[in-house]
């Protein structure tokens, strides 16, 4: 028995001295490849042989990014859309919202969670992940910004992939609309400058502004001409792809203050069902961050540019006005201003035009001469809108709103003709009609106001005649006097041409 023993152990005895050979060959072995392969090169031919003998997973992942490169991915909002009704049970965490005037409330996945949805029999897996992201600052190393990333993971086997983008994903993406029309609520985005966040966003809140086409103290012809104009722009998508342009509209409201230019616009919104982008032009430094802003809006939107004349100085194509002074605070070390109105006029009707469809572009001004006669030609403000004083018939729908007059009055009469004769524009009437809930004393009160501006205005009218009395019987004198001196000039000219002709006789 002891003599199997020892064979046993002799046997064995090779085995072990080739393993410990072998063990000491490979430490030995990986001592100088540490010392001699850099990190990533050995991290990647690890990478490599993991490749090959790792097991083959049968289910495939979908990352649905929130955005692709400068434009908002409709896959990611439809998905964000459709998840909200599909919460299961096991879901744990959720978040809610809900303003004051929503009926509803508003669901979404908080990160992290995953839901399961079936389709024709098919098990998919969900996840939402958000993470924050350091980016460095290319100008300054030392300051680095956040951004936020979020995205959709969806997970299913690799046999019915065809199943997904084909079928699924559009199914997704229809659905959602179909929800988001049904629970259409109005948004109207603003710029909001976070600094720890990488620059400039768009962030929205409900609009929730009243105005209709009904409320508007406008001239019946004027605005049933914007309302056809809307109608037969919304209707034309193949129209604007068979002639070669894109499904863009631009409108371009100008006149005094409190004409309804903003009002206006609100009524656009509410009669399409069309989010509002305010775009204020002097929060932006450059043609490229415009460019991000514009991109970043959705289809079936108003981008408004209020009080383009003035809301920041454009330097033209030519370098004109206003370059000087952005050239100057460059070199001073301020902010490098490169917002052109090349810039601008680009994407208006340039080729970054088309990165969006059914879109409409609102100017509002208070003095149209003042603007750049590239900025109003067709194609940049197709339509123009003049926005004037409150007429007769603006304050009869005012008087119906405000003070439930639809028939007669014993003021109307006197009033119809004030207002003709007077420039008062729809802010002011209503602000007056405001005044008392009484319809006797608020007209009364509407009806003093008339005829003080009458009376202003003829002063006025006076005070100008006047000056232009004055202004003309100074020039007949300045005229007077350069004839008189003239005429002495001519004289004395005669005069010595005659002494130098008697010199020359004698």
């Amino acid at each position: 028995m002891r003599v199997l023993k020892q064979s046993v152990r002799y046997q064995w005895l090779p085995f072990l001295q080739a393993y410990a050979s072998m063990t000491a060959s490979i430490m030995l072995f990986r001592s100088m490849a540490n010392e001699l392969i850099p990190n990533p090169v050995r991290g990647y031919i690890f990478n490599t042989f993991r490749c090959f003998f790792k097991p083959r997973s049968s289910f495939l992942t979908l990352v649905i990014e929130e955005s692709t490169g400068m434009t908002r991915n409709e896959i990611y909002d439809a998905a964000e859309i459709y998840l909200c009704i599909k919460i299961s049970p096991n879901t744990e965490r959720l978040k809610i919202s809900k303003t004051p005037k929503e009926k509803n409330l508003t669901i979404r996945l908080e990160k992290g969670e995953k839901l399961v949805d079936f389709y024709n029999g098919v098990e998919l897996n969900w996840r939402f992940i958000c993470a924050e992201v350091e980016k460095n600052n290319a100008n300054d190393h030392h300051f680095s910004s956040r951004s936020e990333k979020k995205y959709f993971e969806l997970s299913f086997h690799k046999k019915h992939k065809d199943l997904v983008l084909c079928s699924y994903v559009p199914f997704i993406v229809e659905r959602a609309k179909a929800v988001k029309d049904e629970e259409r609520v109005l948004k109207m985005y603003t710029l909001n400058n976070c600094s720890s966040y990488g620059g400039i966003k768009w962030e929205c809140i409900n609009l929730e502004h009243p105005a209709t086409f009904e409320t508007l103290a406008m001239e019946p012809e004027l605005k049933n001409s914007v309302i056809e104009d809307l109608n037969r722009f919304v209707k034309r998508k193949d129209f604007y792809k068979r002639v070669g342009r894109a499904w863009k509209r631009g409108y371009l409201l100008y006149g005094p203050p409190g004409t309804g230019k903003s009002s206006l616009i609100a009524a656009m919104a509410n009669y399409l069902k069309f989010d509002i982008y305010d775009l204020q032009l002097a929060n932006i430094i450059r043609d490229s961050d415009l460019r991000k802003l514009l991109l970043a809006t959705a289809n079936r939107s108003i981008l408004v540019i209020e009080d383009i004349d003035c809301s920041v100085e454009l330097p033209d194509r030519r370098h004109g006005e206003g370059h000087g002074r952005r050239q100057t605070d460059a070199q001073a070390g301020n902010h490098p201003f490169q917002l052109t109105l090349s810039g601008l006029l680009n994407f208006i009707d340039g080729l970054w035009s088309s990165c969006g469809d059914e879109r409409i572009i609102v100017f509002t001004t208070n003095h149209k001469e003042r603007l750049d006669p590239a900025l109003l030609r067709p194609g940049r403000m197709d339509m123009h809108i003049h926005m004037s004083y409150c007429s007769y018939h603006g304050f009869k729908l005012l008087a119906l709103n405000y003070l439930g007059i639809s028939g007669h009055h014993p003021l109307l009469g006197e009033i119809e003709g004030l207002i003709e004769e007077t420039q008062i524009t729809p802010a002011q009437v209503a602000e007056e009609l405001m005044k008392s809930e009484d319809a006797d004393v608020a007209l009364e009160g509407l009806t003093l106001l008339l005829k003080r501006k009458k009376i202003e205005g003829d002063v006025c009218e006076n005070d100008a005649e006047e000056k232009v009395n004055v202004h003309e019987s100074k020039r007949q004198k300045i005229g007077n006097k350069q004839k008189k001196s003239v005429s002495v000039r001519m004289s004395s000219r005669i005069g010595n041409q005659r002494r130098r002709r008697k010199t020359s006789i004698y």
